[in-house]
């Protein structure tokens, strides 16, 4: 029964990747997710639904159109099996319980904003909004047992903590997270365009900051803008790093001097770092799903080593 559960697990998963790619394609275009049926977006030859089998179809097809054979994105292929593992990865950690569901669910809409954020810096409100709500309401099923829960309660008196419910206390502790997560990069955002005249971050990552922040609770979302800062600083300055020794190696090839070389391509890096588009999205999803598997985790172990 466990073996079934876990193959059947993955399937579901497979299945909603299918859905997530369709997702990943129409939202930032404004489309149905509903209507009209898939179809390739080459030739707009429609799918039939014996070709629109996850993973076995684009294996069977060669990663190919049947009718204009022009190629269809790997990515189709990489979110099914991401979606069946996520899925897989959740059901392994809380076994059959509604904080997989809750898992699960996080993890589907993370890896298509995380994606799409990739592919088009654009973080869909039919996926933020929604999954806001979402992370709320979970937080009345699923205990977020947070910050919040060891906070309020010292401000109540025993007699009455007793009367109110857990639910009250993790729905305060998701409603906290989601502020804390948005105002915080809200006035990151604000402080950012105050000082350098420019847009360093949109309104939709402080959506998904909100959407994190719900379904996390304060302690896992200030972790969560703690390392995806990180990692996004050490993207951004490896990406500054490589562009300039780029332009070393061209500038170089054309008989410039080593000093006159490093100046130029400096000044091309510095250009990159400033009007570069880095998708924060990316980091700041892969970030939560890692919190919520195993923020706790790492946090006991920081204290320990304290």
């Amino acid at each position: 029964m466990e073996s079934f559960l876990a193959v059947a697990t993955f399937a579901f998963g497979l299945c909603w990747g299918s859905f997530l790619n369709v997702c990943i394609y129409r939202l930032p275009r404004g489309k149905s997710v509903v209507a009209p049926r898939s179809a390739c977006p080459h030739c707009g030859d429609m799918i039939p639904l014996y070709h629109n089998l996850p993973v076995l179809s684009w294996l069977i097809l060669r990663g190919k159109c049947r009718s204009c054979k022009q190629p269809i994105s790997p990515r189709y292929l990489v979110i099914e099996l991401l979606t069946g593992l996520l899925f897989l990865g959740c059901y392994s950690h809380f076994g059959l319980t509604l904080a997989a569901l809750k898992c699960a669910v996080l993890g589907f809409l993370l890896l298509g904003l995380v994606f799409t954020d990739a592919e088009t810096k654009l973080l869909p409100d039919a996926m933020t909004l929604p999954g806001l709500a979402l992370g709320i309401l979970f937080s009345l099923v699923v205990p977020v047992n947070d910050l919040a829960s060891r906070i309020i309660p010292g401000m109540v008196s025993p007699a009455m903590r007793g009367e109110i419910s857990w639910r009250w206390w993790s729905l305060s502790d998701s409603l906290l997270g989601a502020a804390v997560g948005a105002s915080f990069l809200y006035g990151v955002a604000a402080l950012y365009l105050r000082a350098r005249g420019v847009e360093g971050m949109g309104f939709g990552d402080v959506k998904l900051m909100a959407l994190i922040g719900a379904f996390l609770g304060t302690k896992l979302t200030v972790l969560t803008i703690f390392a995806a800062s990180l990692t996004g600083s050490l993207f951004g300055l490896s990406t500054v790093l490589a562009v300039w020794i780029k332009r070393i190696r061209r500038i170089q090839a054309r008989g410039t001097t080593s000093t006159d070389a490093r100046r130029r391509a400096w000044h091309s890096a510095r250009l990159a770092l400033r009007y570069y588009e880095m998708p924060f999205g990316v980091f700041l999803g892969g970030m939560a799903l890692l919190s919520f598997l195993f923020g706790n985790q790492v946090l006991h172990w920081y204290w320990r080593a304290l």
